[in-house]
Formats: structure tokens, C-alpha cells, sequence
């Protein structure tokens, strides 16, 4: 039986990404009516789980931080593990939903590259000025993943409104997933009121949904095609159709406060090269726009 990558694993930052969900929604609210002391709590806070300490005073030029959608790991673990052996580069990646990384760099100002789940959270960042240059890596189709053998018979989106089935979700205002999941929803007609009572689990990043197939706590997720691929052995992809389908174009930018312009603009030009794109099909991440 095919192991789940260790990426894919339960991590004890779980509880951290709901505090950061919770920033990501009242951080502004939160600044007017307590002030600049609050940053002075919370942001030595988030900080400290973005990447691994450092001595006092020691620099070290030839680091980088990497904000990546939880969903794009197993790839971006391979691009950062092969280019630091490449270029004698440490990079440092903080894993988290795709909203929660935006409203993370948006707080605390600082790190150099940005690589969430949809191209849209990187244009929101470039419209609150903090993207020096962008370019696309890799496209996702959402997928529908059924628990292996499909016992409920689910074969579409309609099917999902079915009574009994237990339904999971990402959170939109989370994770990539969860936002393009809504868009699938809205695209076809179905309401949130039609989707309330089978809904059984919102998760803060792709993986966990995949998790709860393989722990057949579900019948039915949303997920990246890449992503039920991995799952294979626990679960079976049922595709939507194209004209029912929302796809994802994944795109990674520089941060306009990057201390390193020059060695974050390096790792783009290596994850878009045709080694990087070797990496990302590796793993079954479509390196083409889908048709």
C-alpha cells in the first residue's frame, strides 16, 4: 500500500493556523481599537513559528523565507531541498492556507517569496504593494475524491447534496481550495443553504481533507487533482466537467520587502525552469494549462 507522504501528516501548528485565521479576519479591527501595542505581542509571535531561530547577531545572507500553500509541499520540499544543494541556500518555508500566509505577510512585513494556492491571493498581495515580480508555476483542477469503492455512488457536484453523505470542505477564507470550492458552488447553482446539511468538516489547508478520506471520516471532499492522487490508495477521483470546473493557476512572486532581491529572483527562475517543472509533474502537479 502506497505510504502518505510525511508532508501530508497532522502537524502541532494545527491550533497556530486557526489563530492566524482568526488574525487574518479581525488583525485591522483589532490594531484601531488596541493600537501599535498589540504588534508588539503578536508579532514577535508569528515570527517565531515562521522559521527557525537565529543567534543574536549573526547574519546570514544567503537564507531566504518562502511563504507556500500547505497544498503546494511536496513539490516546493523537493524545489528547496534540490536548489539549497544547487546554490548553498537555506530557505526556510512556512507552510499555512493560502489566506492565512497573505494575512501573516501583510502583519509582520518581512520574507521574500510567496507561493499560494491561487494566483488570486498573489495579486492581492501585489495590489497592497508588496510584490516585486510574479510568474506562473503550475495549474490545479479541483477534483471531487470519494472515500475507495465510491459506496455512496457519488458522481457529480449533485450528487454531494444527497441525503447522508458526510461532506468536507476547505474554508474559504483560509485556504485556496476553500475559496475555489465556493466559486464551484456558486458556478453551479447550488447555495450555501443546499450544502449546510451534509457539510461535516471545514479545513484550513488542502491536506486535511485528503487525511479525512483516508481516515474514511467523510464520503466526499474537494481537493486538487494533485492532490487526490496521493490518495489514491485510500480514495477514488471522480473529475467535473469542464464547463462545471473552476481551474487554479499557481503563481509564485517576490516580496517587495526581500532583503535578498536578487537570490529570491534566482529560486523563481530555478522553480520555472524546465528542472522546476520536472519537479512539479513529478508529483502530478500539471505544469501546462489544462484544456
Amino acid at each position: 500500500m502506497k505510504r502518505v507522504p510525511h508532508q501530508f501528516v497532522s502537524s502541532p501548528y494545527h491550533i497556530f493556523f486557526k489563530i492566524s485565521l482568526y488574525v487574518a479576519k479581525f488583525h485591522r479591527r483589532l490594531f484601531q481599537q488596541i493600537g501599535a501595542g498589540l504588534a508588539v505581542i503578536i508579532i514577535p509571535a508569528v515570527l517565531f513559528f515562521s522559521c527557525d531561530s537565529k543567534e543574536d547577531g549573526q547574519s546570514a545572507p544567503e537564507e531566504l523565507l518562502l511563504y507556500c500553500g500547505a497544498g503546494i509541499r511536496p513539490p516546493a520540499d523537493e524545489l528547496i531541498e534540490v536548489f539549497g544543494r544547487d546554490y548553498g541556500v537555506k530557505i526556510f518555508p512556512d507552510y499555512a492556507g493560502s489566506e492565512v500566509l497573505l494575512s501573516k505577510i501583510k502583519l509582520v512585513r518581512r520574507g521574500d517569496l510567496y507561493m499560494p494556492g491561487d494566483k488570486h491571493y498573489v495579486e492581492q498581495a501585489a495590489q497592497a504593494d508588496m510584490i516585486l515580480s510574479r510568474r506562473t508555476v503550475c495549474y490545479w483542477v479541483p477534483t471531487i475524491l470519494v472515500r475507495k469503492g465510491n459506496p455512496k455512488k457519488i458522481h457529480g457536484l449533485e450528487d454531494l447534496l444527497k441525503p447522508g453523505i458526510k461532506l468536507g470542505l476547505g474554508e474559504p477564507e483560509a485556504c485556496a481550495i476553500g475559496r475555489t470550492s465556493k466559486q464551484i458552488l456558486e458556478k453551479n447553482n447550488i447555495t450555501r443553504e443546499d450544502i449546510k446539511k451534509n457539510l461535516m468538516f471545514q479545513s484550513l489547508t488542502v491536506n486535511e481533507l485528503g487525511m479525512q478520506i483516508q481516515a474514511q471520516a467523510l464520503d466526499a471532499v474537494i481537493v486538487w487533482d494533485a492532490i487526490a492522487r496521493y490518495y489514491s490508495d485510500y480514495g477514488d477521483e471522480i473529475p467535473m466537467p469542464p464547463e462545471k470546473n473552476v481551474i487554479s493557476t499557481v503563481d509564485i512572486g517576490v516580496l517587495k520587502f526581500t532583503e535578498h532581491q536578487e537570490l529570491a529572483e534566482k529560486f523563481v527562475d530555478f522553480v520555472t525552469s524546465e528542472k522546476g517543472r520536472r519537479i512539479f509533474n513529478k508529483h502530478n502537479y500539471s505544469i501546462e494549462p489544462p484544456e
